[in-house]
């Protein structure tokens, strides 16, 4: 394992949600596992009017984030946790002179020894990216003559392909792309980043990994909750925004990317451009209108307690067509992959909380033996990445009996099996990658760009109004139509909470 050096983590925006909730979790986890440096220190810098003690209460004392961990451990061992949090007041405005915080952080590097290293993390809006960037740099905060500067910024990176170049030429005024490290905590999920050792590790895999022996591929993205307390946020994003050109466009990018010449970040991220940059643009209303659907859950029952439709959620317009359920249809322009389809949804309020690669392997060219059910004849290499984590291989047996009849059975493994494993929570693994200088799992500024060029005619045709929005009960599977967008007789597949399960119904 690489050495971490010492540090310091600058978290603006640190009186906020995610810090507590996330971020100080995670560290803490990091200082458990013993993966911190020696010489290692947090500092908040918010808005909020606090002391360095009472920041500490909020985030590791008298937090209800932590409150099982550290009842577990010692009052010594919590007291060295928190005695390397500090915290500084920004004022009024995160538009001000970082004087006062520049001193804060060159005194607490000189009695820390943190070598001069720094993360600035942005726990902030995106609006607040450029001008944290300007003045970090005009307090001289930005400067690698001694020690290294990083900077992490949260998703959404940009609402359309404009605002996300907008963003990134913003940041590129004050820091070079590799001082950028853009977080997506999707890619810290470790079966994520076990789609690359499954196919590049196995030679079971990577030969059929091609048009010539994959039928289609599919992607479930489902949550089993509507859009909460965040109705004013989603109502201007919807789940296009909020999921698909994010997360699932980067496991996309992991399925479809040529092998890399080896496992160092660049080469990596060199390839899932290019895998980004493949994806067929839609650009007919005709294709669009064929290969895309959008719906939104309306109101239901569900095991026997009523819940909302989106249009009655707080902060939701009652006349929105935003949608909740998104499924786009798409094809990959390369040799690979061509007339591969590929489907990807997500969707708010579906049965089960799940997201899942499913590789449909075409069926043998000439079948000796026919299947008892033509529509689970075919071979599918199911990969679960949350929950009940695992791989699940689906193929054809004989029916104990008289005759060759063939059945499916399944092969499976869970991470859970694995007894021995440290599996670290999506923000440690980030949060380590960035301490180490490891951008593998984190967004390069054209990758980022690539993937809003290939969802932007998409946002585009959906502000028609003509553009149907279709309804689909909560807790359902989406609207009844969606299977048409297969071809053949094809359809998603309906998983439940196991990895072994297909439901095939919806609960009303």
């Amino acid at each position: 394992m690489k050495k971490t050096q010492n540090q310091m983590l600058i978290i603006f925006g640190a009186s906020g949600d995610l810090t507590a909730r996330k971020l100080v979790p995670a560290i803490y986890n990091l200082y458990k596992g013993k993966h911190l440096p020696e010489n290692f220190v947090v500092l908040g810098a918010s808005r909020s009017a606090m002391t360095d003690e009472e920041f500490r209460q909020k985030v590791v004392q008298e937090s209800e984030f932590l409150k099982d961990k550290i009842s577990k451990e010692g009052k010594d061992f919590i007291a060295d946790f928190a005695e390397k949090i500090f915290y500084e007041d920004l004022g009024d405005n995160y538009d001000t002179k970082y004087t006062g915080l520049s001193k804060r952080i060159q005194q607490l590097n000189e009695e820390k020894g943190c070598e001069e290293n720094y993360i600035f993390y942005l726990s902030t809006p995106p609006s607040l990216y450029e001008v944290i960037a300007k003045n970090l740099c005009e307090a001289g905060l930005t400067q690698e003559e001694k020690g290294w500067k990083r900077i992490i910024v949260e998703k959404p990176f940009g609402y359309s392909l404009a605002t996300a170049k907008e963003l990134n030429e913003g940041l590129h005024k004050y820091f070079k792309e590799p001082q950028v490290y853009r977080i997506d905590h999707y890619l810290g999920k470790e079966t994520v980043q076990n789609l690359l050792v499954t196919r590049f590790s196995n030679s079971i895999f990577e030969p059929t990994w091609n048009r010539r022996y994959i039928h289609h591929v599919e992607i479930t993205n489902a949550e089993t909750v509507g859009v909460e307390k965040r109705g004013g946020y989603y109502d201007k994003s919807g789940a296009l925004r909020d999921m698909f050109q994010s997360h699932l466009l980067q496991v996309v990018s992991l399925i479809v990317m040529e092998p890399p010449i080896n496992s160092s970040a660049e080469e990596i991220r060199d390839e899932k451009v290019k895998a980004l940059k493949s994806l067929r643009i839609m650009t007919s209303d005709e294709e669009l209108a064929n290969h895309t659907m959008k719906g939104q859950y309306v109101a239901s029952t569900i095991n026997g307690k009523k819940v909302k439709g989106y249009r009655e959620e707080e902060g939701v317009n009652p006349d929105s067509k935003t949608e909740t359920f998104a499924a786009v249809k798409f094809f990959v322009d390369n040799w690979r992959w061509k007339d591969v389809p590929f489907y990807v949804r997500t969707a708010k309020y579906m049965p089960t909380k799940v997201t899942e690669v499913v590789i449909h392997f075409k069926s043998p060219a000439h079948e000796v033996f026919k299947s008892q059910d033509v529509y689970k004849k075919d071979n599918k290499l199911i990969i679960r990445i949350q929950p009940d984590e695992g791989i699940l291989i689906k193929f054809g047996v004989k029916v104990p009996g008289l005759g060759f009849n063939v059945e499916q059975a399944n092969m499976d493994f869970y991470y859970s099996d694995l007894d021995s494993a440290e599996i670290m929570d999506a923000y440690e693994r980030l949060l380590l990658d960035a301490m180490q200088g490891d951008a593998t799992l984190y967004a390069r500024a054209d990758e980022v760009e690539a993937a809003w060029k290939f969802v932007d005619p998409i946002l585009k045709y959906w502000e028609n109004e003509d553009v149907p929005t279709y309804g689909y009960a909560a807790g359902t599977w989406g609207p009844r139509n969606s299977d048409d967008m297969f071809e053949g007789h094809f359809g998603w597949r309906n998983p439940g909470n196991r990895l072994t399960d297909e439901t095939g119904f919806c609960i009303l």
